[in-house]
């Protein structure tokens, strides 16, 4: 497999922005330079290339109204598009004197040995329309339009030559700017965690587990289940369980107290029982009143006095054995549903397992694990598997946007996945992938690039003055290139 380098850092970007993605087919774009100065004896006239998709025109029209050519002589002119190395010679237009226009006539012999336009000077043609087409080639973007002058004289010798550019900059389009993945923080530890909630029941005023008591087997199997999930993996290790047992406000704080504490005391053995872990990383805690469980509910509640209810359970100046008394004596019927309904949820024990995972370097490993369990990849690690995949290709998107799935939050995440949609040319999942990414520099670059896949230059540019400002120091020439490419089109 191919392996394309990311751009992982702002030191490196300078790389990036040397060379830039092919120009998308533009059309009918057209950059044309008026009344040039063109060769002794000849000027120009609105000379102007233009693209229409694969087709390329060049319309010039030619002053040659104080040209003066001898009888016997005649001149050649040829227009060329060139960019450096790169140069294409246009069909060429034959000025000639009177006998030299007449011999070529009767030996159908031009001077240009091909395809030719010829007149007679003299024949009262003062300014002569010049058009030729071709096909466009990618060199051709920012290409001059020169043409060149030769002077022939009755034995085909060359009598001087002369060179005038007539456009400059034709066909030009800046290209897309290349788009940039920025390598995230490494993690020393992948420390990650599992948590949930267990309603065991208990007898009354009981600390004892009864495995069979209720619903118990379905909920201590909650427990169970997501302690097996981690620790039966090879790449896992359980650092920390953490158990905190609540119990209902019915009945005294200080009772409620110690039967909590207990209660939770209780499954904490259960589960050292079950596994073979070390008892120090088995800890537990306890919330003697389910308070805040029984505030949410009552928030959302058709109680008819729930809010005055509320009220109440939410007075923590309030003793919480007068809270509950006050809520018994004065909403009895409520109090009924409530004791019913929500205090035996308000009595359960929340569980929190915490692990490290191992670290991963193979790039085709963590491909691997990606496609079954990318919870278990850093942010780095999904990187490195992006970094030996083919730039752009589909395995390459699809790593970049689970790692985005995997971590919603993370501004490199969402900035790297911003980067593939604009690459696929899913630019509307790039506008929602930009707008978590943050305000660094390297996020206000990506929305300058998207800014110009979107053609709207004058925004380009605003965002890449600000990349430029935040450190990002080679924005500034995507900013310069731009700002005269929007002037140019205003100028049309």
């Amino acid at each position: 497999m191919k392996r394309n380098k990311l751009i992982i850092s702002s030191a490196l970007i300078a790389l990036l922005l040397g060379a830039w993605l092919t120009a998308s087919a533009q059309n009918n774009v057209t950059i044309a330079q008026e009344q040039k100065k063109a060769i002794e004896g000849v000027s120009s006239n609105n000379a102007k290339v233009t693209r229409d998709g694969s087709k390329v025109a060049v319309d010039i029209k030619l002053d040659v109204s104080n040209l003066k050519v001898k009888s016997t002589k005649a001149i050649l002119l040829t227009p060329y598009l060139v960019n450096g190395t790169d140069s294409l010679a246009l069909s060429s237009i034959g000025l000639y004197g009177r006998q030299r226009y007449y011999y070529y006539l009767r030996n159908e012999h031009r001077i240009s040995g091909g395809n030719e336009t010829s007149f007679r000077i003299g024949d009262n043609e003062d300014v002569i329309p010049y058009h030729a087409e071709t096909t466009y080639e990618e060199w051709m973007n920012g290409c001059r339009l020169i043409l060149s002058r030769r002077d022939y004289t009755c034995c085909e010798a060359h009598d001087g030559n002369q060179q005038s550019e007539l456009v400059s900059r034709a066909l030009w389009v800046p290209a897309t700017p290349k788009l940039l993945y920025v390598s995230p923080k490494g993690e020393k530890t992948k420390s990650r965690s599992l948590s949930g909630t267990a309603y065991i029941d208990f007898p009354v005023d009981r600390t004892e587990i009864h495995p069979d008591y209720h619903n118990n087997v379905t909920e201590l199997g909650k427990i169970r289940a997501t302690i097996d999930s981690v620790r039966n993996d090879s790449d896992i290790t359980v650092t920390s369980i953490y158990l905190k047992g609540f119990a209902s406000p019915e009945g005294t704080y200080a009772h409620n107290t110690d039967l909590a504490r207990e209660r939770t005391a209780t499954i904490r053995e259960y589960v050292l029982k079950l596994y073979d872990f070390d008892p120090s990383i088995v800890t537990f805690g306890h919330e003697p009143e389910n308070w805040e469980g029984l505030i949410a509910w009552l928030r959302k509640s058709s109680l008819p006095h729930a809010s005055q209810i509320l009220e109440i359970a939410e007075d923590k100046d309030t003793d919480p054995d007068a809270r509950e008394y006050r809520i018994r004596k004065y909403y009895p019927e409520d109090y009924k549903v409530m004791k019913s309904e929500i205090y035996p949820l308000l009595r359960c024990t929340e569980y929190k397992i915490e692990y490290n995972i191992r670290s991963y370097s193979d790039p085709k490993e963590i491909l691997k694990v990606m496609k079954t369990q990318p919870g278990k990849l850093s942010l780095e690690e999904f990187f490195v598997a992006g970094e030996s995949l083919e730039t752009g290709s589909p395995e390459f998107n699809e790593v970049f946007d689970i790692a985005a799935v995997m971590y919603p939050d993370d501004e490199v995440a969402n900035l790297n996945a911003a980067s593939a949609a604009m690459g696929r040319g899913d630019l509307k999942t790039a506008v929602a992938r930009l707008a978590k990414a943050g305000e660094s520099a390297e996020a206000d670059y990506s929305r300058g690039v998207l800014a110009v896949m979107n053609k709207d230059y004058t925004t380009a540019v605003d965002f890449f003055r600000k990349a430029a400002e935040k450190g990002l120091e080679s924005a500034e020439e995507h900013a310069k290139v731009f700002n005269e490419y929007a002037r140019s089109l205003e100028a049309k």
